[in-house]
């Protein structure tokens, strides 16, 4: 099932449980755990993120492939997580990381 929320413009779906990604900004690195994630961007679980308005890095392996992408973060808060928004994703990336949340779309009901 989706998340609503008014102010994306793509839903989100809950990840499957365990899904996690590498991603690092400019002078840090961190391996997170995946909250949820949509074709605007992901929610990030981590004790120490950065501010928003940080870019990052994202490297996410998904059944499709690996998904690498740019964000920024949109909201931060700490002990818990971050919000972030892709703002560049190659085609093939994208086309992989859509392939993915279709599948998830689809089989949402048995995660």
């Amino acid at each position: 099932m989706a998340t609503v929320n008014d102010h994306r413009r793509y839903s989100r779906l809950p990840s499957p449980k365990g899904t996690i990604l590498a991603w690092q900004t400019a002078n840090k690195r961190d391996v997170s755990r995946v909250v949820n994630l949509g074709l605007g961007g992901l929610y990030i679980r981590t004790s120490d993120p950065p501010p928003p308005g940080t870019f990052i890095q994202l490297l996410l392996d998904v059944p499709t492939g690996e998904v690498r992408a740019r964000a920024i973060v949109q909201r931060s808060k700490p002990k818990e997580g971050m919000g972030v928004k892709f703002v560049a994703m190659q085609q093939e990336h994208r086309a992989r990381f859509a392939q993915w949340l279709k599948h998830l779309s689809v089989n949402a009901d048995r995660l």
